[in-house]
């Protein structure tokens, strides 16, 4: 296992950033675009792209970059792109819809997880793409809410990346009512066809999960237990009882980047 030194406060990384003005969202989104090293001088190499919620300055943007640049030094996982999307409205974003009152009641607005994937699909990417020299593998990282929509995704639209990483996803969200799915929403996302349709495109796809001991209800674990019946994908599951919901994603995620990088 691989463990680089953490510090509380992360540097800030060289950055560039980007405007969009989202029809899908109805607003403009500043994004965050780290490039590695060795970018400017290969100008003929594409690389993939790691995306972010939770992107910006103030947020997990800094600390993912410093861990993904050290991570390429060492040689442990290839050069990547980082594009993080810093928050407007997070529990907008991040949420699906919910029936529970106080689910309802953290924020002026919730349940907004569809857009904010059709903004992934329709407008971010496909500008990440104008403006960079990708390559058609992208990966997805987050903590708590962020890993809520990160599961949400694989399994609502699990073309859209490759890798997934969720940190104490918010599987509590509506009464865990996204793991009661889990095995319906399999068994039509991850049907034949889709396999087949993206054989080609991209290696095989992945999703890492790790819970702390604060995984409320032990929803993530309930999540992993739908994981084992369903094929066509590789799947990570670390628990942690010896980690909080403060202290995991800074703890784990060298190791996880590892894992869906390398």
């Amino acid at each position: 296992m691989l463990i680089l030194a953490q510090v509380a406060t992360d540097s800030i990384p060289r950055y560039d950033t980007l405007s969009l003005s989202s029809v899908m969202l109805g607003e403009l989104r500043h994004i965050n675009v780290h490039v590695p090293k060795i970018y400017g001088g290969s100008p003929s190499t594409r690389f993939p792209v790691l995306y972010m919620p939770d992107g910006g300055i103030d947020e997990d943007f800094p600390h993912v970059v410093n861990t993904v640049d050290s991570l390429i030094a060492l040689g442990a996982i290839r050069p990547v792109i980082v594009v993080g999307v810093p928050n407007t409205e997070r529990r907008r974003d991040l949420t699906g819809p919910t029936r529970v009152h106080s689910d309802s009641a953290i924020a002026p607005h919730v349940g907004g997880s569809a857009e904010f994937r059709r903004f992934f699909r329709d407008e971010l990417i496909p500008e990440i793409d104008k403006r960079y020299r990708t390559m058609p593998e992208r990966s997805i990282v987050g903590e708590s809410l962020a890993g809520l929509f990160i599961v949400e995704t694989f399994l609502r639209d699990p073309t859209l990346f490759d890798r997934y990483v969720a940190f104490d996803p918010s599987l509590w969200w509506n009464h865990g009512a996204l793991v009661d799915s889990t095995p319906v929403l399999l068994r039509e996302s991850w049907s034949d066809n889709v396999t087949h349709r993206t054989a080609r495109r991209m290696p095989r796809r992945t999703i890492y999960v790790a819970a702390s001991r604060d995984d409320i209800d032990d929803q993530t674990q309930r999540f992993a237990a739908a994981l084992r019946s369903r094929g066509g994908f590789a799947w990570t599951h670390v628990t942690r009882p010896d980690l909080t919901h403060a202290t995991i994603f800074r703890a784990l995620v060298p190791n996880a980047l590892i894992i869906a990088l390398q």
